[in-house]
C-alpha cells in the first residue's frame, strides 16, 4: 500500500522527491460524451469532464525533528538487522513504537511525536485534474504538468484495473490510514503493477482517496524501477484537491 511505502523518518526523501519534479504539458480537451455515467468509484472524487485545480506537494515536518531523525539513522547503522526486524512489527506508515535501540530517550521520543504532529502539506505547484472517457468504457484521469504519467493510465470499470505502458495495475487492499500516518487520516483505493525480470524490477502504484474530514481528496502516484540493486527511477506524486460538492 502507499501508506506502507514509507516508515519512520523516511518522509524527507518523499518531500525531496516531489519537490524536485518540474515539467509542464498542455491540458487538452476531452472527446468524451458528458452524458455517459461516471463509474461509482470515481464519482465521490471527480466529476466527468470538469477540471479542478490540484496542489502537488509534500508532507514536511518542522526542522526541529531533524535531530531525532539523525539519531535514529545512526542507531540503525549500528544495528541494521535489529532495526529491519523491528520495523516489520510496526503499523504501516506510522512512527515506530519507542524502544531504547531506536537511539532516543523516552523524553526525546515524546518530543519527536509532538514535532511529527506539526507536519504540514506544502504545495510545490498547481495542476489541473479532469476525469474523462476517451473511449466507451475506458476512463482516464488527466493531470496537467508533472501529472503526465497519470494521464497515460486507462481505467477499465469492468475489470477494476488500470492499464499503463508497463502493464496492468490490479486492485489491492483499500487504504484506511490513521492520524499519525504520513498523510494523516484518509481512506482510499489503490492499484498496483509489479514485475521482476533478470534485468529490471518495476513497481507502479496509483491511489485515489479522501481525508476523513471530507475537505480534500488525494491522488497519489509512484513509479519505481531498479536493476541489480541500482535505482533507475523513483517518481512520486501527491496531489491534493477539493471533492465535488454534494447535490
Amino acid at each position: 500500500m502507499f501508506h506502507s511505502l514509507t516508515i519512520l523518518f523516511s518522509i524527507r526523501k518523499l518531500a525531496i522527491c516531489i519537490a524536485t519534479i518540474c515539467a509542464s504539458t498542455t491540458f487538452s480537451s476531452s472527446t468524451a460524451n458528458a452524458a455517459d455515467a461516471t463509474p461509482e468509484l470515481f464519482a465521490k472524487f471527480l466529476t466527468k469532464d470538469k477540471a479542478v485545480p490540484g496542489d502537488v506537494g509534500a508532507i514536511v515536518p518542522p526542522e526541529a525533528i531533524n535531530k531525532y531523525i539523525t539519531k535514529v539513522q545512526d542507531a540503525a547503522k549500528a544495528d541494521p538487522a535489529w532495526h529491519k526486524d523491528y520495523a516489520k512489527t510496526a503499523k504501516p506508515g506510522v512512527p515506530l513504537p519507542w524502544h531504547e535501540k531506536l537511539g532516543l530517550t523516552k523524553e526525546e521520543y515524546a518530543d519527536y511525536l509532538k514535532q511529527w504532529d506539526k507536519r504540514e502539506f506544502k504545495t510545490v505547484q498547481q495542476v489541473l485534474i479532469r476525469l474523462e472517457e476517451p473511449n466507451p468504457n475506458e476512463w482516464m484521469i488527466r493531470v496537467s504538468g508533472v501529472g503526465m504519467p497519470v494521464s497515460l493510465l486507462r481505467y477499465d470499470p469492468k475489470k477494476d484495473t488500470f492499464k499503463s505502458p508497463n502493464g496492468e495495475l490490479g486492485r489491492i487492499e483499500d487504504i484506511n490510514a490513521e492520524q499519525q500516518s504520513i498523510l494523516g487520516e484518509w481512506t482510499g483505493h489503490e492499484w498496483r503493477y509489479e514485475k521482476k525480470t533478470e534485468f529490471i524490477s518495476t513497481k507502479e502504484n496509483i491511489a485515489l482517496g479522501k481525508y476523513k474530514d471530507g475537505k480534500h481528496c488525494l491522488l497519489i502516484y509512484r513509479l519505481q524501477e531498479s536493476t541489480s540493486g541500482l535505482k533507475l527511477a523513483d517518481k512520486s506524486l501527491v496531489i491534493r484537491f477539493t471533492p465535488p460538492k454534494k447535490k
